[in-house]
């Protein structure tokens, strides 16, 4: 079988197209013939490494992980003998994030945990775009209790790329009323996706305008978390779900510290839980029902992965990119 695979870090210019033996599924593994996946930031992110730090777990020198991929969606051809969820067949999509990836490929071999059944009617190449995104969307509106909801004013900064426009989608179909950040060529891109405002970062300090909102949802930190605090009103909520690491690291040290000071909550996504069940049936619910649609900007075949992974990291996209298989 054909997969992506990398031996050192570095751009998408590092990863392989490879030939190497279809894995069998063992226990409750199962093994999945891939019909879509989509390229996230973090597939980038372990690519570099990003933040740099992150090389004390995934190898000083060298990835001891060679395979690429989290977003999967595809069929079930083979399970292993403690597997009880799936049979062959089955339509299936998942994050393997944290499940040792491996989505970029002809066929991938995972727990059966990994996984949830495709539903609402989803394509494959729908499904694909899902599982780590949207949930990170959802969980990033969503913190100690408290949920985007009717009159809020949310900011969505980097509404237009892989978590954004999920994000846009979610906050809308709660009643609130939504500002998405980004560039000045996705602007309309933005608006399309039901935005009620936009602001051009290239243009627009949305931190210097006087402007404050109830919730802001940071994608990719570029502004320190004081400056964020400028544009949070009392009793507001800011959540950044990374960044360079100096973000990173004022997020983990001062956001604690002003959400004690009990007016504003501020800091970084602790509690993400990937491809959460419950998290996968909102979303699901509310694809079915037309509120929240996956951005498809395009497609390409496996054999152009390295292409894909280019596409995003030159933050060309808007919205999702897929591989098709």
């Amino acid at each position: 079988m054909l997969a992506a695979l990398r031996d050192r870090y570095g751009s998408p210019d590092v990863v392989e197209l490879r030939d190497v033996e279809r894995p069998t599924p063992i226990e409750d593994q199962v093994l999945v013939r891939v019909r879509a996946a989509s390229v996230n930031r973090a597939d980038l992110d372990v690519l570099y490494p990003k933040p740099a730090f992150t090389r004390l777990y995934m190898g000083l020198t060298r990835p001891r992980n060679h395979r690429i991929g989290a977003d999967v969606a595809g069929v079930v051809e083979a399970v292993g003998p403690g597997a009880t969820r799936f049979r062959p067949g089955d339509e299936v999509f998942g994050d393997l994030f944290v499940h040792g990836q491996g989505s970029f490929a002809e066929f991938v071999c995972v727990r059966e945990r990994a996984l949830a059944p495709i539903g609402g009617g989803m394509t494959f190449e729908e499904a694909a775009t899902f599982p780590h995104a949207a949930i990170l969307a959802l969980q990033g509106l969503r913190v100690g209790g408290r949920t985007v909801g009717a009159g809020d004013k949310v900011l969505i900064v980097g509404a237009s790329g892989n978590v954004g426009p999920f994000a846009v989608q979610i906050a809308r179909s709660r009643g609130a009323e939504v500002t998405g950040v980004c560039s000045t060529g996705k602007l309309d891109f933005v608006r399309s996706l039901g935005a009620d405002h936009v602001l051009d970062y290239t243009t627009v300090d949305y931190t210097a305008i006087g402007e404050r909102w109830d919730w802001i949802l940071d994608t990719d930190s570029h502004h320190s978390i004081l400056r964020n605090r400028r544009a949070l009103r009392p009793k507001g909520v800011y959540v950044t779900l990374g960044g360079p690491a100096l973000a990173i690291l004022g997020a983990l040290v001062l956001g604690p510290l002003i959400t004690l000071a009990g007016n504003r909550r501020m800091g970084l996504l602790l509690g993400w839980k990937p491809f959460d069940p419950a998290d996968v049936a909102t979303l699901q619910d509310l694809f079915a029902a037309g509120k929240v649609k996956p951005a498809i900007d395009r497609r390409y075949p496996l054999a152009e992965v390295v292409e894909a992974l280019r596409y995003v990291d030159e933050r060309r996209s808007k919205g999702k990119v897929v591989i098709t298989v």
